[in-house]
């Protein structure tokens, strides 16, 4: 399903931007300049009301534009935007958005540049003409005259795209709980804000970093891509920062050791089928759970009360282990190994809104994250 769905993303994408392409350059500049050519032959002024006419009809010939034109860009679009909220809304895995921001970007830009460079001269060398011709420069703008919407929107939309672009690539981008293996740190449903430059600045797309600033500590709350070997999917996963590079780490019975040390618990508050208690990662205090019983799935699976691991791991240099506070719900480094550094997409550091639907959004949730 997911496969087929971004299979027919991308072929609408290129299909719509191909339109866009083939109207822009084999349609406009070509009927522009034909356009030119006409009125530069005649004499407007000295013409009657029925020459004019008809010379106005031979020139809005050009702009028509042939009907598997039109209905390409009429079927493409819409299709666009019901699959790719589909595909946010029921697909676990969304959509790659920084993928299609960087193309939008780009081809918002590329329309745009293609106008002001190709287009626009010729459309104010023929209001010149009619200005010499005519003597009304107040009479309304013909086609030939106008933007093409593919490029009005380009030009309306490409620093929105920018403006985005940049501040999700580089500063901060939203993020929504999708599981409850932060819990109760996070709760599913809340919408958290990531810190994109805090361990450095990388390039979108290829995550290459440029700039180095920080490096992940210990206890932070971290969101990052899974290791290619895992087998998950390549989607945004949230844990904490349980091992820097050279730690040893070890949970056994709902105890997490770090380099051959406990860590302290304190605060327990026991319920009917789990514990809340306070976990120190060092100078980090956060609240953990851990299960009393074993539960089921809604598609069957068991989740024992408690995931050991069966040795000691050491973490490899660049890498990091991760955990999520939900200690027994959570799929994590116990079970497919160290996170790498090029992996790491940035720090969470608040939450900024609730919304689990079919509830209204609740703002009680609203600060930091610990």
């Amino acid at each position: 399903m997911t496969e087929l769905i971004d299979s027919s993303i991308e072929f609408a994408l290129v299909a719509i931007f191909l339109c866009f392409v083939y109207e822009l350059v084999f349609l406009a500049r070509p009927r522009l300049l034909k356009a030119k050519k006409r009125l530069a032959e005649q004499n407007i002024e000295g013409m009657s009301e029925a020459d004019k006419r008809h010379l106005w009809a031979q020139i809005d010939q050009l702009a028509l534009l042939p009907d598997w034109l039109k209905t390409a860009k009429s079927c493409f679009l819409p299709a666009i935007i019901v699959l790719a909220c589909f595909k946010l809304l029921v697909v676990e895995d969304g959509i790659d958005l920084p993928l299609y921001l960087v193309i939008s970007v780009f081809v918002s830009g590329v329309f745009a540049l293609y106008d002001v460079l190709m287009l626009k001269p010729l459309r104010r060398s023929i209001q010149q003409q009619l200005g010499q011709n005519s003597g009304d420069e107040q009479q309304p703008k013909r086609w030939y005259e106008k933007e093409l919407p593919s490029v009005e929107h380009s030009k309306s939309f490409f620093p929105i795209f920018l403006v985005v672009f940049v501040l999700r690539s580089f500063v901060i981008e939203p993020f929504q709980i999708p599981s409850e293996s932060m819990v109760p740190t996070l709760e599913v449903g809340d919408f958290i804000l990531v810190n994109k430059y805090t361990y450095g600045i990388r390039l979108p797309i290829i995550k290459h970093k440029v700039i180095e600033i920080n490096q992940p500590k210990r206890g932070d709350v971290m969101v990052f891509f899974p290791p290619e070997a895992s087998g998950n999917p390549k989607q945004y996963y949230i844990k904490r920062v349980i091992g820097l590079p050279g730690d040893t780490v070890f949970y056994e019975n709902n105890i997490l050791y770090i380099n051959g040390e406990a860590q302290k618990q304190t605060d327990r508050k026991r319920f009917a089928e789990y514990e809340d208690f306070t976990e120190h990662l060092g100078e980090v205090k956060h609240q953990t759970r851990e299960w009393l019983v074993d539960r089921r799935t809604e598609q069957g699976q068991i989740i024992r009360a408690t995931i050991n691991m069966n040795e000691p791991v050491t973490v490899p240099s660049g890498h990091y282990f991760m955990m999520g506070d939900n200690r027994d719900n959570s799929n994590d480094s116990r079970s497919w190994g160290t996170v790498p550094e090029e992996n790491i997409v940035g720090k969470a550091f608040a939450i900024w809104m609730h919304l689990r639907l079919p509830s209204l959004p609740s703002f009680s949730r609203v600060g930091g994250i610990e």
